[in-house]
């Protein structure tokens, strides 16, 4: 199929049907470029997150399924073996008592993946989900290496004290910072959580990569609360990046109706929330006092009201777009577009909508090691973008 130009206002089915066919190629306009989309693979349940292996091929994970392997040349996908067993939406089930499972539905399913530093010396690659019964379920990390199509030696290496009787804010991104495991967790619909340090929900924890405890952790001295907490007063961090040049641990969470959020993450910091907070109750009254500042709480770097429902996280490194070097991307989830951001001593200057209204809900964000960037969206799409012709 030739290639076609859509500009803003352009009619949203259109794009949609035209883009659900692999190999379809849509060129779209922004600030500092035109640049085309292609389709690499089509029918995903929910693509939250990739990473890319050494050996030229990618590890996807869809929210609702699973880790499939994509060749990035062909689009095939092949579901990994040996992983955790996805219960789809159930409590229980019949399924294979040698795998963990991983509870569906609404928030719940798999979260996140990632490749340890000396991923080309272990072979370690980390999977984020949640697991347990639907009336209490949590966050937990295992790890695993890797045999051709199928996940071996899996070790379980953390379970967040997060439980819940519901399937909502579970976190779950994962970072590698210094050697160290960073991992986000959200409130669990239980919003006082997040100021109370006798839990993990509403946090962002660390961890050395085998799940232990680093001794220097602000809070292990405290009495009482848990050891692995590195900030909190979170609601549902979505999105965990580490800046490539100046090496902070950048972070986006929900809010409610309105206030998400961008931060930078600082060593024990309180992040506000339920205290404080840009956003209101889906009923419409305020959070709290309605107060958006107080002494000792971080203020966000930036704020999207009305809300994005922030996701997918990076910082763009590669060559393909020059212009958009440094930038932040960010899935937007209910804003249905990539969101750019230009960032300059630690104020945002630049906000871009790519693709605005013009593409479903954006969960996936990554960029390939030569330079393309790759989204994928909740209606099943994995998307490659690169500079038009």
């Amino acid at each position: 199929m030739g290639t076609q130009r859509l500009i803003a206002g352009t009619v949203v089915c259109a794009v949609s049907l035209l883009s659900r066919i692999a190999g379809a190629q849509h060129v779209f306009e922004s600030q500092r470029l035109r640049f085309q989309t292609e389709v690499v693979a089509t029918g995903l349940k929910q693509p939250s997150a990739m990473v890319f292996l050494p050996d030229g091929r990618a590890l996807v994970v869809e929210r609702q399924k699973g880790v499939d392997v994509l060749d990035l040349k062909s689009g095939a996908l092949t579901p990994m073996e040996g992983g955790p067993e996805a219960l789809i939406g159930a409590d229980t089930g019949i399924h294979d008592a040698n795998r963990p499972a991983t509870l569906t539905g609404e928030d719940a399913g798999f979260h996140d993946i990632a490749l340890h530093p000396d991923y080309a010396k272990n072979g370690w690659i980390y999977l984020s989900y949640s697991e347990g019964p639907r009336e209490r379920s949590t966050t937990v990390v295992d790890r695993y290496h890797l045999r051709e199509n199928k996940f071996v030696d899996r070790q379980r290496i953390f379970t967040a004290d997060a439980y819940s009787e519901d399937r909502f804010h579970y976190g779950g991104r994962m970072a590698f910072l210094n050697g160290y495991l960073f991992l986000t967790v959200g409130e669990r619909h239980h919003q006082d959580r997040a100021q109370e340090l006798t839990n993990d929900a509403g946090k962002i924890l660390r961890l050395h990569d085998d799940g232990t405890v680093p001794p220097d952790n602000p809070f292990v001295r405290t009495k009482d609360a848990r050891p692995e907490i590195w900030s909190y007063g979170h609601r549902n961090p979505q999105g965990l990046v580490v800046h490539p040049e100046t090496r902070e641990l950048w972070e986006n969470e929900h809010g409610p109706l309105g206030g998400d959020e961008l931060n930078i993450i600082h060593r024990g910091a309180n992040y506000g929330w339920p205290v404080i907070s840009y956003g209101w109750q889906y009923s419409g009254g305020p959070i709290g006092k309605g107060i958006t500042t107080q002494e000792g709480m971080e203020q966000p770097l930036w704020v999207w009201t009305p809300g994005i429902a922030p996701s997918g996280f990076m910082i763009y490194t590669g060559t393909k777009f020059p212009q958009w070097r440094g930038s932040f991307f960010i899935g937007a989830m209910s804003g249905h577009h990539l969101n750019r951001l230009v960032v300059q001593d630690g104020r945002v200057v630049v906000e871009e909508r790519l693709m605005n209204r013009q593409i479903g809900r954006v969960r996936l964000v990554a960029q390939s090691p030569d330079g393309f960037i790759y989204i994928g969206t909740d209606d099943g799409q994995l998307l490659r973008l690169r500079p038009a012709n």
